[in-house]
This record gives structure tokens, sequence and C-alpha cells, in this order.
């Protein structure tokens, strides 16, 4: 430890100083962690802790305590935080150095602000210190037997019963409450583990009461969202420029909901957006001469050409007719919008 304090002795930029504090500290921190703690520590990731959840609820825990805290990182109280800190890290000089780094001002409106709270956004030391501070409540679950996940500052407990997920609420409240975090009700809650999200992910039981992992609704609406956005009709782009900005999107979508355990929604979520990318490109050829001479030349009948071609315009209705022929699963693939059922 003494190498890093050397550092306040000299000029160095505060990202080199976050970054060997870290790669000093990472090590010495991470190993007294929990088991049940995944956010932001090495080889761990996110899907372990939805992949923990799911072996939880498949045991019978059929209830969560899913809490949501407000505004975490911008909450965290810095005496708080630094007592904690206080009791892994004996030299003093280490302590100053977390101390300046939290209560580095931010600019707001051209002035400086000075920070009593929370942790700058992005910065490489924030994820470990929010875990030191959870850590405290990850300890105290533990030695209460319960079984639960934390990712960050997102946590599901998960009981056996009803009762049991309250009594988990009401201790996990009271422990927030003790380092000055403020717990979300309207977005926290008790209930069966299959009407709540954890990770963007959520559950359901498939024959056999086997619980498979899915896109949790709320991700699956932002997704269709996000895709909507991209392949919206009235943006005057190309086809592979709206496919470009797509393969981009979904390509990091893909990686990270792969887990999910439902080929059929992967499968109807392939041709809807095959489907806007056919109404994207019809709405591009415009007139009616166009579509016609287009679809033709891609192959299609000419009472095929003719029928879409006489309803221009209507680019949606149009895109569910014959243009499937003219645009098919193949052409679109050869865009590089990756398949999502693949």
């Amino acid at each position: 430890m003494g190498g890093c304090v050397s550092w306040a002795s000299r000029p160095c930029s505060t990202g080199f100083i976050q970054q060997c504090l870290l790669q000093v500290l990472q090590p010495q921190f991470d190993s007294s962690f929990s088991e049940h703690s995944y956010g932001f520590r090495p080889g761990r990731r996110a899907h372990d802790a939805v992949c923990a959840a799911q072996r939880f609820i498949q045991e019978g825990r059929r209830w969560v305590a899913d809490v949501d805290l407000e505004q975490f990182f911008d909450r965290v109280n810095h005496d708080v935080l630094m007592g904690r800190l206080a009791k892994r890290i004996a030299d003093p000089r280490v302590l100053r150095l977390i101390r300046r780094y939290l209560e580095a001002g931010i600019m707001a409106n051209g002035v400086v602000m000075e920070r009593y709270e929370g942790t700058p956004q992005g910065g490489p030391l924030s994820p470990l210190l929010a875990n030191v501070l959870l850590d405290e409540v990850d300890k105290e679950l533990e030695k209460r037997g319960l079984a639960f996940a934390r990712y960050a500052d997102d946590l599901n407990v998960y009981t056996g019963s009803k009762r049991a997920a309250e009594d988990a609420m009401a201790t996990l409240k009271r422990l927030y409450g003790r380092l000055r975090l403020r717990v979300n009700d309207s977005k926290s809650a008790v209930a069966r583990a299959w009407e709540r999200k954890f990770l963007g992910f959520s559950f359901w039981v498939a024959p056999g009461r086997v619980i498979r992992r899915r896109v949790a609704p709320q991700a699956l609406k932002e997704m269709k969202e996000r895709v909507r956005q991209i392949t919206c009709r009235s943006g005057g782009r190309s086809l592979k420029a709206v496919a470009a900005e797509l393969r981009e999107y979904l390509t990091g979508w893909k990686a990270y909901f792969r887990r999910a355990e439902t080929p059929g929604v992967f499968r109807e979520l392939d041709e809807w957006i095959r489907h806007r990318l056919r109404a994207v490109q019809l709405k591009q050829w415009k007139r009616s001469a166009t579509i016609y001479r287009e679809l033709r030349t891609r192959g299609l009948s000419e009472i095929g050409a003719a029928r879409v071609a006489a309803n221009d315009r209507r680019w949606w209705h149009n895109a569910s007719l014959l243009i499937n022929v003219a645009l098919p699963r193949r052409a679109i693939h050869a865009l590089g919008v990756p398949q999502l059922g693949a």
C-alpha cells in the first residue's frame, strides 16, 4: 500500500491515481465480499446473478423481495462510506486520497459545485466503493440464511413464503436506512418471483415445473421502441444506413439476452424486424411505378408486383404482402442484421 500513497507527493493525473488505487484495493477487498455479490467483480457477470436467481426459484423459493434503491450512486453518504473504508484500510493517506476523489467538485452551469454525497459517475473506483458499502447488507443477509443475488444496487431476496419475503423487505429497509440510502417504494415490491424482473430478465414456468429465463416484458418493450426509432420510415435514410444502425444495436442486445430460454419469442422478433425493414424499403421506392419496377426486377410476378404497387403509401400493409419474395430473409441477412433466433 505504501507505493500508492507516494503519488500525493508528485504530479499525477486523477485518472491514473484512481486506476492505481483500484489495482491495489480490488484484490484486497474482493476476497472478502459475499459470494452472492456479482457486480463489478473479476470473473463475475450479470448472467451469473440471473442464473443464481433462477436456481433459487427452482429450489422452491417462489417469493421475492425486490428492492430498488433511489438514485443509489448519487445518494452514497461520504461519511458513512469512509467509516466502512476505515475498517478495511489502515493507511490514513489512502483514505485521504479516496475522500478527495469523492468530494471532487462537479461542474454545473459553468460553476464548480462541492459534492457532499454520491460517487463520481463513470469513475473507476465508484463500483468498488459501492460494493464496500453494500457488503454490510450482504453479510447481514447471509447471517440470516437468506438466498439472494445482488448486482451493484440491484438486489433480490428469494424466499419460500410471502411472509418471509415481507420480513426480508422490512430487514432490507432497516439495513439500507443505517447506510442513509433511500428505498424507492414505488419500484420495490414483494411478489411472486416470475412477476418481477432482475437485470432485464424475468422467469417463467415451463412444462414439468422447470423455471426458465426470458427477457423481461419491460426490457422487451424498450427494445422494440428502440427498433421503431431506428427503422422510422420518415428518416430519409437508405436501407443500408438503417440496417447498419440496427446491426450495431441488436448485436449488443443479442449478446446480453442470449441466455433467454424463449426461442419462439426471438423468432417472432426476427419476423417483426424484417417486416419493418421491408416497409422502410417500400417507403424509399415511394411511387407505384418505382415499386412495380423494383419488385419485378427482384423476381416478383406481374400480378404480385401490381398488387403491391396499387397500394402505395400503405407501407406497413404492403410489407406483409408478397414483398417477402422480393426481399427474402437472405437479402436482409446480407445487410448484416443479426438474427436473434439464430
